[in-house]
Parts: C-alpha cells; structure tokens; sequence
C-alpha cells in the first residue's frame, strides 16, 4: 500500500494473490486487516505532517497484516470471487451468494439460537469481502472510530455489533467508571507505538475470548444489578433513596461531559435515568446512510420522522436484492422468477401478521399506504354497513386521512360524523367519548398516536366501549407502529392500518389488518386480475381475503422491502426502541418549554416522539427555514390535522419529530436555534 501525501485515500489491503484462499481465525478472508492493525496504519499515515515521509514500512507496503502483505491493490476482484461462488443463474447467485428466492432461507426470527446475530439480510453473508475497499477511513464517526471501519459488518445486530468492534454503548464506558476516556490525538482507536494514552480504551470483543467474561450490556442484557432493581423493594423506594449508582446514572441523556460544559443546564434539566440496558446508538446510526448526508455545509438531523422515516442499509440492499435477482409478477406462472417473487411477497405477508400478533396471515391485506387503507374500508365495508340515520365516530385528534373518507361516505349514505373532543392537554375525553355512542353508531375510527400532537390515545379502552355499543372499531397505526408493541388480538380492534414509510420501509406500501370473519363478509373494493377466481361475461367469483382486495398487480418490491424494515426492527427489540425514544423526548421536552417565547402544543402525560410548538415573533415557516439553514429538518405547517390544530387556535405549528436513531447532540443543536431566535424578539 503506497502512499504519497497525506490528503490520500488509504488504501485496504486486500487477499494476497500468493495466499489465495487464507482465512482469519474470525472467517474472514486473509487480505481483511483487523480493527487494531488499521487503527496503528491509519495513525502512522494521518500523524505524518505534510512534507514529511511515512514510516518506511507504511510507504513501502511491506508491512503486514495478520500475516499477508499489505500491499495488495489488486484485491477488489479477488474478493468479489470469494463474495460470489454460485455461478449467473443459480437460485443462489447473489451479491451475498445466498438468494432469497430459496424457499426456507431466511431465519425465523427469535427461534432460532444466535439468529439475531446474522446481517439484517441473508444477501450478505459472503458479500462481506466486496466491502473490504469500504474499510479506508474518511472522516471520524460520532464515536471517534473512522466511519467505515465497521462496514464489514454492516447489519449485525446494532448492540452486539458494536461491541464485536469495541465501540463503547451508551451509559457503559469510562465515565460510568469515574473518569474521562481519553480523547485520541487521530480518528482511531489504538496506536502500537504509543502515540495514544495509556488511558485510551483497548479494543475489546464480547467475551468468550481469551478467559474474559462478557459483559451482559454489551450483548443489550440486564446485569445481576439491573435485574435487582426490577424487585419491589428497589422499584417503590421514594424520590430515589437507596437507588444504586446504576438507577441513578442516565444512559442516555446528560451525560458528565455536556453537564461539565453547561453547568447551568446541568442544574435544571432533570436525568432521565433508566435501568434498562441501551443498545448502541452508533451502531444503529451507520446502518442508515442518508444520516451521513450534509444539508447547508452541516450534518443532516433529522427531526422529520412523523412525515417520513429513513430506510436502514438492510431495507435499501433488499430491494436491489429483489430487482436483480427475483423480479416477476406473482401468483400467475409457473418459472422460477415468479416463484421466488412469489415466496418473497407471501412471506412479507407472513412478516407483517407476526409483527402486529395477527392470527393469519389471510388477515393481511397489502395496500398503498393509511390512506387507501382507511379509504378501502369505507368503501367496501362502510358501503356495506353504514346507511341514512347512522353514525361514523372519530376524535378530533384524527389525520384528514381519517376524517375525509368517512364525511365522503356519510355524505353519500346520508349518516351522521360525530367527534370525541379533547381536553387541554391533547387527550381524548373517554367520559364525552362514551356519551357519543348509540345504538345507531356503526364505526368508531381513532388514531393511536396523534401525528400532530403526540398524544398516546387509550385506544384499548376505545375499542372495547365500541364493542360494548355493538359498533366495529378501527385503529389508525401510522404514528404508533414505530414507537410502541402493537398486538391486534389484545387490542381487539376489528380494523388496524399503518404504512410502510412510516416504520423505516419503503414508501408505496401499507396494510391493512382485518379481522377474518370481518374481511370475509366485505365486498371487493376495486376490480381487476389477481382477486378473482372465475370471470365469465354473466359473473365474477372472487378470491377469498387478502387476494379479493389486491387488485391488479400489487407493490410486490416495497412489500418484500416492508418485510426487512419489519424484521430489522424486531432484531432491535421494539421495547428498546420506546424506552429510548421516551427518554429521548424528555430530554427534548425539559430544554424546549424554557425557552422564552415558546409555547409546547400538545401536553398531554402519554406521548410518543412529537414535540409541536409555535414561537413568539416567528412565522412556522421562519423557525423551519432557520433549522434548515443548520441541516435540521422540521415539519412547519398544519400537518394534514387542521381541525386539531384549530381547537388550539392555529393554523400551523413547528414540528420535530424523533426516531431511535436520533441524539441528545441532535436535540442540542435544534435547542441552539430555537434559543437564539428566541433571543433576537
């Protein structure tokens, strides 16, 4: 590997030509360098001053790695042979040699043991060598590793991939020790000829390798502390007494450093502590790559996830994955690339039932998106159910897309659209909410999570006073799915909708859940191929649910792309996912509602990851177009919830918006912006 000034890429060294074939002790081929020895090469190169030689055996390539020289630069399609050792037209030709399209390949998730270990997609297994160009550093990653050294595992499970690769999780590092990580003169971890620290963190791996014990946290597990805590008599102690130093320690939020440098925030913000495990953050930010993206010369935030959810690598690599390999119609032929497109489509299916605990898969009905989905059941159940003199239930939290299509149908039917109001907070009132109902009440629709508030709606307790009033419910999940568990069955609603885009899938694609014996008696929305058993000229036999309400040819790839933003997030554990967020949005909250000028809309004690707010002296256009000159993205408008909105008496509200791979430093920033305009009226 020959380098000639400082500003160069560095090179990888790939497979020696000479060694064809080695392996490292981990698997991987020879060629790969591990994490220690790119670390004290990356060093040497980046410590040279402009000018100035590289050691010798840098510029030389004579160095080696892990045993093979290191100067390789034909090692891309050596590589790539490895990567794919089934011939052009194999069921298992592939970018990872190992295709979907095989009918069993894929791991049923939790079931079987170290299944959640493997990449986030069963296409790169044995693609891992074609990244090895990726592993040249170009900038530091949030951690201090360089961004592209954990690419060769670039959708392990966030926690333990981490921590394979010694990046420390949040709430479990130096400073939980009582001293500060020592920060490294470069972008890497170590360096052998002691440019770094005695005090820098050494790479570790879980344990298991030579005599260390593993550290539960590293693999997202309770330790014996955490689990002690979970005893009634730690959990009831009164304002904290006796909680250990880990109840008292906050995993995600303020941590020593922010406090040291902000003693004033220190003091009133409150720590959000949690006995809960984290998982890594960092991990879990370099397996979605528009997060690297740079907007006005600064780092992309991302605080628009109510409108749109970014896709994870795994999501991204699926639909190529489909597009190269299995791309066909369905249900309709009988050569090979139908069958694997086929399987693909079924077993999202299959993947969306098990992901909201419906009891079949035949109660999956694949649609565009919330929209069509609620526009589907008015129009084929409500037409069927609702006629003059009845009444359609909805809350005055709902999205238009579920206030549009019932005033449609009651216009034509001649029914009657009542709505539960709220109280000042947000919230629904059950008691007003009880009052609407009668014996000619038909529908009740609600959202579970205001997209415009963040309201929590009690959607159980809706559900079932629907069922006692003898009417059917359905429960719009488009805000909820990505924050919280969502089990049909217990809910017992006898409708749930969401949409792909909002749940880290593609955009194009959504469900709808349909009690079975409800699907069965509803009439076909649309007409067409694919939902039909027999047409002659005199009548038409329809398929039986789903296939009666999947008209034409359906979104087949964004539906396969559903199914791995489904399983991803599953492999991160859903509940991990609400805890974080929910101390994330405290943290948020406990620094927005001091800012002078600033008024929080929507209070209410059950949110999920929305924070509305106006500024006094400001437009919402005018605070969004500030953010966005700082690469933060907001939603500034009315959010598609006028009628909520109005009941505060706006038009429009700023609205950030959090996901599991936001930040405290993201939070800090936004709060920066919102401070100084707050600042200048």
């Amino acid at each position: 590997m020959t380098m000639q000034t400082p500003t160069a890429n560095p090179a990888v060294a790939g497979t020696s030509p000479d060694v064809p074939g080695a392996v490292l002790p981990a698997g991987l081929p020879a060629g790969l360098p591990d994490p220690a020895a790119l670390a004290r090469l990356a060093s040497e190169f980046f410590s040279a001053p402009p000018g100035r030689a590289v050691a010798p055996d840098v510029a030389a390539g004579s160095g080696a790695v892990g045993g093979v020289p290191s100067a390789l630069p034909a090692a891309a399609p050596i590589l790539a042979s490895v990567g794919n050792p089934a011939p052009a037209g194999s069921p298992l030709a592939g970018p990872g040699g190992f295709g979907t399209g095989v009918p069993g390949a894929s791991l049923p998730q939790g079931r079987v043991p170290g299944g959640n270990l493997a990449p986030s997609a069963p296409t790169h297994i044995l693609s891992l060598g074609n990244r090895a160009p990726a592993l040249a550093p170009h900038a530091a990653a949030q951690n201090g590793l360089p961004d592209n050294v954990v690419t060769i595992a670039p959708a392990l499970e966030p926690r333990v991939g981490g921590a394979a690769l010694g990046v420390r999780t949040s709430g479990h590092d130096a400073r939980a020790q009582g001293r500060e990580a020592a920060v490294p003169p470069y972008y890497f971890l170590a360096d052998t000829r002691g440019q770094m620290p005695d005090t820098a963190p050494a790479l570790s791996v879980p344990g298991g390798f030579a005599g260390n014990v593993a550290d539960p946290r590293s693999f997202g597990l309770p330790t014996e502390g955490d689990l002690r805590e979970l005893l009634p008599l730690h959990r009831f102690t009164p304002d904290g007494a006796g909680a250990t130093p880990a109840r008292q320690r906050s995993l995600y939020v303020l941590d020593d450093a922010r406090a040291a440098a902000h003693p004033r925030e220190a003091k009133r913000e409150p720590s959000f502590a949690s006995a809960h495990p984290p998982f890594d953050i960092n991990a879990v930010r370099r397996d979605f790559p528009i997060l690297s993206e740079r907007v006005n010369g600064k780092p992309l935030i991302w605080f628009d996830n109510a409108a749109t959810t970014h896709k994870p690598q795994a999501v991204i690599d699926r639909l190529a994955y489909f597009y190269a390999h299995e791309n066909s119609n369905i249900h309709r032929a009988a050569h090979a690339l139908a069958g694997r497109a086929t399987d693909a489509y079924e077993h999202a299916r299959e993947t969306v039932q098990r992901f909201i605990g419906a009891s079949s898969p035949d109660e999956i009905v694949f649609v565009r998106g919330t929209t069509e989905a609620i526009n589907l059941i008015a129009n084929s159940w409500g037409e069927q159910n609702v006629g003059e003199g009845d009444e359609i239930v909805v809350s005055h939290l709902e999205h238009h897309a579920n206030i549009v299509p019932w005033q449609q149908l009651a216009s034509r039917k001649g029914a009657k659209l009542r709505v539960i109001p709220v109280d000042d907070s947000g919230q629904v009132l059950l008691d007003e909410y009880r009052k609407l109902l009668n014996d000619r009440t038909k529908i009740v629709a609600v959202t579970q999570v205001s997209n415009a508030l963040g309201t929590v709606v009690p959607v159980a307790d809706i559900v079932a006073i629907a069922h006692r009033a003898g009417a059917r419910a359905l429960v719009d999940g488009a805000q909820s799915v990505s924050h919280m568990r969502v089990d049909v069955q217990s809910l017992d609603a006898d409708f749930f909708v969401f949409s792909g885009h909002k749940i880290f899938g593609p955009t194009g694609i959504g469900v709808v859940y349909g009690k079975r014996e409800v699907l069965d008696d509803m009439p076909p929305w649309q007409g067409g191929g694919n939902m039909i058993a027999d047409v002659t000229f005199e009548r038409t036999v329809f398929q039986p649910p789903p296939n009666r309400f999947e008209a034409g040819t359906g979104n087949i790839a964004d539906a396969v792309g559903l199914a791995a933003a489904l399983e991803y997030v599953m492999r991160i554990g859903i509940e991990n996912i609400a805890r974080y967020e929910h101390d994330l949005l405290a943290y948020a909250t406990s620094l927005l509602t001091p800012v002078p000028g600033v008024r929080p809309v929507g209070t209410a004690r059950d949110k999920a990851s929305v924070l509305s707010f106006v500024l006094k002296g400001y437009t919402t256009e005018e605070v969004g177009q500030a953010l966005n000159q700082e690469g933060i993205a907001v939603r500034a408008g009315h959010h598609c919830a006028q009628p909520i909105l109005r009941r505060f008496g706006l038009e429009a509200t700023v609205r950030p918006s959090l996901a599991f791979y936001n930040t405290c430093e993201e939070v800090d920033v936004f709060i920066d912006v919102i401070r100084r305009l707050a600042a200048r009226r």
